[in-house]
């Protein structure tokens, strides 16, 4: 039940605690509304230790509905409308999901399980994406998606809320008992001390450059094992991600360093020929039921279990919040009060 946050606007604080994509939503969020934020981050201005240093920041709420629940297509519609909103130059190119003819059940399974999706013969992949000439006989064209490069918007948002009246503070290790006023913890794994149902999810990834291949969206290779996806960024750069592995160790091993190239020289040869950037790997915080979750004690708020979906989610989430501070407003499916 809605206990009232009976304090106007401005007089009592609102502490978010985590400055990845999660917490930074929620503070920019607040601050735009007029609350007197401070957004505390125990790592310095880099966020290399955060999750969403590891992201591939594909916002595709269409595509997540092969192996997620409608939650996350509502929640990540929404996502949608405040991602163009804060970021107008966020690219909205649309997601392309691919197969070879080995996989050609898998595809189709794929089709079945998504929407908001049309399917395009080779010429048509051919001229979305000219340097997948050739490669495929057909793809699923999902419009409406897009995608950000998390190391390039988490400091923007950052900034963001700086320019709304809020503070970001780094090598700040808060914990929510420690702060007055309202108290938003998007404190991922780290917060296992209050949710011990969290578990880390590992998503594995490859950077890679070479001029000799132009893409202009996420482009998703249906596997057997595991979706994988390749993901443009500036500089003549490509995310090649896996989705989720249920380990919680933070290393790449070989074998699957050796199957993210694979993939991506499946995809296009050229990719044998890039010079690798980086290789790394990050855990995502998760539920049980992989789903998100805001867990209520009046002015503690615990948003965590983003999964494999923090940029898409985000966004979403940290609107829930808001409403429920201002308004009591309540979304049962997410929420849960004590």
């Amino acid at each position: 039940m809605y206990q009232g946050f009976d304090a106007p606007r401005g007089e009592s604080p609102v502490s978010v605690i985590g400055a990845g994509i999660a917490g930074a939503w929620q503070a920019l969020l607040f601050a735009k509304a007029g609350h007197a934020v401070t957004l505390h981050e125990r790592g310095g201005a880099a966020m290399t230790q955060a999750t969403s240093h590891w992201a591939g920041g594909m916002l595709a709420p269409w595509c997540e509905r092969e192996a997620s629940e409608p939650l996350i297509t509502r929640l990540g519609t929404r996502s949608l409308d405040l991602w163009r909103e804060e970021f107008p130059d966020t690219p909205f190119n649309g997601s392309l999901v691919v197969a070879h003819p080995r996989d050609r059940a898998d595809f189709e399974r794929f089709a079945r399980m998504t929407s908001n999706h049309r399917r395009l013969d080779a010429a048509e992949v051919a001229g979305v994406e000219p340097s997948l000439d050739g490669r495929f006989r057909d793809a699923l064209f999902f419009p409406d998606e897009g995608h950000v490069e998390p190391r390039a918007v988490l400091p923007q948002l950052h900034e963001r809320i700086r320019a709304a009246g809020g503070a970001v503070r780094y090598g700040s290790e808060a914990r929510p008992d420690d702060l007055d006023g309202v108290v938003i913890d998007c404190r991922g794994l780290f917060a296992r001390d209050t949710q011990a149902e969290l578990r880390g999810v590992k998503g594995e990834m490859v950077i890679v450059e070479t001029d000799e291949i132009a893409l202009a969206r996420p482009v998703r290779l249906i596997h057997p094992r595991w979706p994988l996806y390749i993901i443009p960024r500036a500089n003549h750069q490509f995310m090649i991600g896996a989705t989720s592995i249920e380990r919680e160790d933070d290393g790449l091993s070989v074998r699957s360093a050796l199957e993210l190239l694979s993939a991506a020289y499946a995809v296009h040869p050229a990719f044998g020929e890039a010079r690798i950037v980086e290789i790394g790997s990050g855990l995502r915080p998760a539920f049980p039921d992989n789903l998100p979750r805001i867990a209520i004690d009046h002015r503690r708020i615990a948003v965590n279990g983003l999964y494999r979906h923090g940029f898409l989610l985000a966004p979403a989430l940290a609107e829930l919040v808001l409403g429920y501070v201002e308004r009591g407003a309540i979304d049962n499916e997410v929420m849960q009060c004590a």
